[in-house]
């Protein structure tokens, strides 16, 4: 019989010394071992270990704190964290590896000290941004700074737009960006920046009368009941995409057994879309009211709200304003936590960021069950768009006829389009519901930019097709246009003129779906990639190409491989000579 001694007893029977060193390396954990020396820095970086330990929904923001210090994620820092989080090294790594703002990288290499960010998006591809990408290598050189081509960076109306590290540059012309890298060490911290800004601070609003209307709701002289049916009279829809009706949504959650949570999407990264960045830094505190009232009314006891970690000035200026809200409240305030995103676009799919928020992969889960039953922590959970609750308070305070007087061409309410391309004065345009296309330009925009005739449209970003121009005057709203092959989506309006092409656009836009598809399932995964390389020939292959539409439209899990074809199928049925087809 084979009997295999314990490691006491053999040594005690004079083991040789190679063995002793052996059974004593298996006596230990297997696996690579924290370093001292990095599990001293990042504890250093988290702080004081609580009595409940390090929570496991953090361990982003905890992988933020790692890649702010050391620009990027070492490795033994990885090793490090995950043993005082007590989680599996395994489990840590699939979540830095999952978001493109994280970069794992050995103890030892090299790091850029400046990373240029370009996007190249639909709207900074037209400005200019190709250029940009190409020279600017040359122009900055040397192994510190580093120049990379990104998404859509929130900032459409400034193409072409870029970031230096957390500096965003609008406008970015090459000198600009030279200068920007240059002063980038003696930038002054987020903080110093948003002192700077222009909006409307926690005291002025109150000054104003703001937060009358939560407090009202939370002392009982205000009627829960009665706001949920002002909000069902007024037709607010969700303004993030999906446009599901706001007033049943907060009577389906208010319905559900507490404890109750909610989560607030400001991660806004459909390319073309800024206008909740836009709102945030003038009025912040009116999102914030409006937050607190659907949270009383539908009885959450906690808020977690997800920033994109693009808006690093947006994201200092919020947690500045929550925390004087905190510091003198008009009321009982229920838990608010700001979380911020790492630069994933699927985390805009509402379970995605939940997935997010609990601190994994933000992949989109499998329904049913519904958020609003099985949601955040596994709790029933109230989910909006930021500039959903942007508009409570006024429409509450108006009441709903004020909302559903607006419109024109039969259609009702208000709209915040974002509109960027070849406009003379792009920006967020607050307009009425069903204005056509046409007119939002000559009215909101100042017409066509010199020397551009209106040629085609993106009506809802990346997402919502491309229509041309003699569509333009079809209403723009939710449910307008489903029948022409595309949808509004968040209103993000991307404007091409007569010296543009469309495939161009669908190109760039199926390259995004490519980059962004979170590859939980194979029809996105697969369908997005073999579309663009199909779409980069002279004549397209139009029946392989529907066959990749056909099927990501109907197995892909979530919107974005459902939607990914939607440009696809424009171009082939509206602009059949930019692809060697016939109409």
């Amino acid at each position: 019989m084979n009997m295999t001694l314990a490691p006491s007893v053999s040594i005690a029977l004079g083991t040789p010394e190679s063995l002793r060193q052996s059974i004593k390396r298996r006596s230990q954990l297997k696996g690579r071992q924290p370093e001292a020396a990095a599990l001293a820095h990042v504890q250093a970086l988290l702080g004081p270990r609580p009595a409940s330990g390090y929570r496991r929904d953090l361990l982003i923001e905890y992988l933020h704190l790692l890649n702010d210090d050391a620009r990027c994620l070492r490795e033994p820092h990885l090793v490090a964290l995950a043993k005082l989080m007590n989680l599996p090294m395994a489990e840590v790594y699939e979540v830095a590896t999952f978001y493109h703002h994280f970069e794992v990288q050995p103890a030892d290499a090299p790091v850029a000290a400046v990373r240029v960010r370009v996007c190249d998006s639909p709207s900074c591809q037209l400005a200019g941004a190709r250029d940009l990408l190409a020279r600017l290598p040359a122009l900055l050189g040397g192994a510190d700074v580093e120049v990379v081509p990104v998404p859509c960076i929130g900032r459409c109306e400034q193409a072409p737009a870029a970031e230096v590290n957390q500096q965003a540059v609008g406008h970015a012309t090459l000198d600009t960006l030279v200068a920007a890298v240059k002063q980038s060490s003696a930038k002054p911290s987020p903080a110093q920046t948003t002192e700077a800004m222009n909006y409307i601070t926690y005291s002025a609003y109150r000054a104003g009368g703001g937060y009358a209307l939560v407090a009202a709701v939370v002392n009982g002289e205000q009627d829960p009941e009665a706001i949920v049916k002002i909000m069902e009279d007024a037709g607010l829809r969700g303004l993030g995409g999906a446009g599901f009706p706001a007033g049943r949504k907060w009577r389906i959650v208010r319905e559900q057994p507490a404890p109750k949570l909610m989560a607030v999407n400001i991660d806004e990264g459909e390319p073309g879309t800024f206008k909740d960045r836009t709102y945030l830094e003038r009025d912040p505190h009116r999102f914030l009211e409006g937050m607190l009232v659907a949270a009383q009314v539908v009885g959450t006891s906690a808020i977690y709200i997800y920033l994109r970690d693009e808006y690093h000035d947006c994201r200092q200026l919020l947690a500045r304003e929550i925390a004087a809200l905190q510091a003198n409240p008009p009321c009982p305030l229920p838990h608010i936590e700001l979380r911020r995103g790492a630069g994933a676009y699927i985390c805009g799919e509402e379970s995605a960021m939940i997935e997010s928020i609990e601190g994994k992969r933000g992949e989109p889960r499998m329904r049913p069950p519904y958020i609003a039953q099985v949601g955040l922590f596994g709790r029933p959970t109230l989910e909006h768009n930021f500039e959903t609750l942007y508009w409570v308070r006024e429409i509450v305070e108006k009441g709903p006829q004020w909302f559903t007087g607006q419109g024109r061409n039969g259609r009702t309410g208000l709209r915040s389009f974002s509109v960027s391309g070849r406009v003379k004065n792009p920006g967020v345009k607050l307009a009425p519901a069903g204005i056509t296309l046409r007119e939002l330009i000559d009215e909101f925009c100042g017409g066509m930019q010199a020397g551009h005739q209106l040629y085609a449209y993106l009506p809802g970003g990346a997402s919502g097709g491309i229509f041309p121009a003699r569509l333009a005057d079809t209403p723009l709203d939710f449910d307008t246009l489903q029948p022409h092959g595309g949808f509004i989506g968040s209103a993000a309006v991307i404007v091409l003129g007569h010296q543009d092409k469309a495939r161009d656009a669908a190109l760039n836009v199926m390259r995004f779906f490519e980059h962004e598809s979170c590859g939980q399932c194979t029809p996105c995964r697969v369908g997005t990639a073999k579309a663009a390389a199909l779409m980069q020939a002279p004549v397209w292959d139009n029946a392989t190409l529907e066959d990749l539409n056909q099927v990501m439209t109907d197995a892909s899990i979530c919107g974005l491989g459902q939607a990914a074809p939607n440009p696809v199928r424009c171009v082939q049925q509206y602009f059949p000579q930019e692809i060697g087809a016939t109409a």
